[in-house]
Formats: C-alpha cells, sequence, structure tokens
C-alpha cells in the first residue's frame, strides 16, 4: 500500500538539554499531558504513564485504577528518540506510528513528533489525521511549559 496521506510533523524547541528533555516527555509524561481534552477518562483520569522499554506501554490510569492503553513502545532509545505502536481507540483498524526524537541544540533541544499511518485507517485516516494534526501543537506546548517553567 503507497501512502496517500502525510505524516504529521510537529516540533518544538526546549531550554533543557536532551537528557532531561527526554525524561520529562517519558518519564513525567503524566505530569503535563492534557488529559482533559486528549484523554478516556474525562474528569475520572488520574495519570499516564510510558513504560520506558520496548513492549512497554503508553497507557491512562483513571481515580478508579482502571487502565485503557494508548500505545506500545516498539523503540526506545533514550535519549535521542522513542517509537509508538499508536492506537488509544480500540475500534481502530490498526494502530499509526509516533516517533519522536530530540537533538541537542546549543543549551535547548529541538523535538520532533512525527506521526504517520492514517492510510491504515481506511476510510477514518483522513479525518484522524486532521484531529492531531490541531491536536499535538496544544499538547506539545503544554509539554515544552513543563520541561521551562518560566
Amino acid at each position: 500500500m503507497i501512502a496517500t496521506l502525510a505524516p504529521v510533523v510537529r516540533t518544538v524547541d526546549v531550554n533543557a538539554d536532551v537528557d532531561k528533555a527526554f525524561r520529562v516527555f517519558t518519564e513525567r509524561i503524566g505530569e503535563w499531558w492534557p488529559l482533559e481534552t486528549h484523554g478516556i477518562y474525562g474528569d475520572k483520569a488520574e495519570t499516564c504513564i510510558l513504560e520506558g522499554q520496548v513492549g512497554g506501554r503508553l497507557y491512562e490510569r483513571s481515580v478508579d485504577g482502571e487502565e485503557a492503553d494508548w500505545a506500545e513502545v516498539t523503540a526506545y532509545d533514550p535519549p535521542s528518540r522513542f517509537v509508538l505502536a499508536w492506537k488509544p481507540n480500540p475500534s481502530r483498524p490498526a494502530p499509526t506510528e509516533i516517533e519522536v526524537t530530540f537533538t541537542q541544540q546549543g543549551e535547548g533541544t529541538h523535538v520532533q513528533l512525527t506521526h504517520t499511518g492514517w492510510d491504515l485507517l481506511g476510510d477514518e485516516g483522513a479525518e484522524a489525521r486532521d484531529s492531531y494534526n490541531s491536536g499535538w501543537p496544544e499538547t506539545l506546548a503544554r509539554y515544552a511549559g513543563h520541561v521551562d517553567p518560566s
């Protein structure tokens, strides 16, 4: 299958070295992820957790202790990159892929998120791509604000 829907590529520069930028994104994702708008449990959401290893999960936990998987970690190369098979909606036919890379630039870090695989979603692909294309900037802005709250 030839991909016809372009990847979503979003970037943000953060005022931190690459090690800190990577750790905040992965180990502290539950502190900055906008669960109120980009979560499954709504006002019952407690946190989200990324297990830092290949085969690990990215999942959300509710205040009642329920868990919902969002993704599986398919590559984990700290502090330069990680890749997720992204499927927060279990009714979708296949996961999409998210790769996040961290590149030192002077005193800061350039973070690039590339979200691909829209064609795997069939008729839902274009709509899903549009939704994520508009949602990633807010999410990355929250991340950047958490890396450097000044």
